[in-house]
């Protein structure tokens, strides 16, 4: 597998209606303050055809068939915070509910050859990101984690989860025929008040204030999980959800444990 390299990222990005790459312009300071505004406000903020529609299919082809033959099948019971105990919860408390996810991932070291890795090492994303948020945006060193694509296939879903990130960067590749939606629970908690008694009322399916989002092929979402619960709802039919996730951390030389690598790829390295 050989490196995606001397790839003309004007190709695959919309630059004209997002000059990610032109840091001093005024356009660039116009679309910088409106995500940063809708971010803050709705908790995300959605670049729809941030990839071209004719970029897409030459992303999405060889990523389809390598999917079927080398992704790695990840389905495991949790709760929402991914973790086996909470402090001061009993262990049948009703926000600790099990939930099921399944799908399947391709890491970083099987899309060398794809342009995603491109528009993920694109300098001028990650310096929009920082400026967006605030906060440095670095890309991973760590070989399988640092862009991630997943396959959502019939029957399979993401579940509620809160990010272990103050940001999480995605880019949606293809939509399944049915389902597939993301879900996401604004305020849900915060710093000072776990509000155990409402994660318990969204996993059952019971919390009004759910918001629902039909996003198309090509968006590019930045989302703030980290206290905002979210899940992808299950796919149906025959065409998977296929969505790449761009994993930038606020300092340099983040990777995965050893542990944890097994644990979401199942290998080492």
């Amino acid at each position: 597998m050989h490196m995606c390299s001397n790839v003309d990222i004007s190709t695959l990005l919309d630059l004209a209606r997002y000059p990610i790459h032109e840091p001093t312009s005024d356009n660039y300071r116009a679309l910088m303050r409106r995500t940063r505004e809708t971010l803050l406000l709705e908790g995300l903020c959605n670049l729809p055809g941030f990839v071209k529609e004719d970029a897409l299919a030459f992303i999405v082809s060889p990523i389809a068939e390598r999917m079927r033959e080398h992704a790695f099948t990840h389905s495991r019971k949790h709760n929402i915070y991914f973790v086996d105990s909470m402090p001061g919860l009993a262990a049948d408390h009703a926000a600790l509910t099990q939930l099921t996810t399944t799908n399947h991932t391709l890491c970083a070291d099987q899309l060398l050859d794809n342009p995603l890795t491109a528009i993920y090492k694109f300098p001028p994303l990650a310096r929009f990101l920082s400026d967006v948020l605030d906060q440095p945006q670095y890309v991973m060193t760590d070989h399988l984690a640092r862009l991630n694509v997943m396959a959502y296939r019939d029957g399979e879903a993401l579940n509620w989860h809160f990010d272990r990130t103050y940001a999480t960067t995605t880019l949606l590749l293809q939509n399944a025929e049915v389902g597939g939606e993301f879900q996401y629970r604004r305020g849900l908690r915060s710093t000072t008040c776990p509000n155990y008694e409402g994660v318990a009322r969204l996993v059952s399916d019971a919390d009004p204030a759910v918001r629902t989002l039909a996003l198309s092929a090509g968006t590019l979402n930045l989302f703030l999980g980290e206290d905002t619960a979210h899940r992808t709802t299950p796919v149906s039919g025959a065409r998977e959800r296929l969505i790449a996730v761009f994993s930038y951390y606020d300092r340099e030389g983040v990777e995965f444990s050893r542990e944890e690598r097994i644990g979401f790829y199942g290998r080492p390295a």
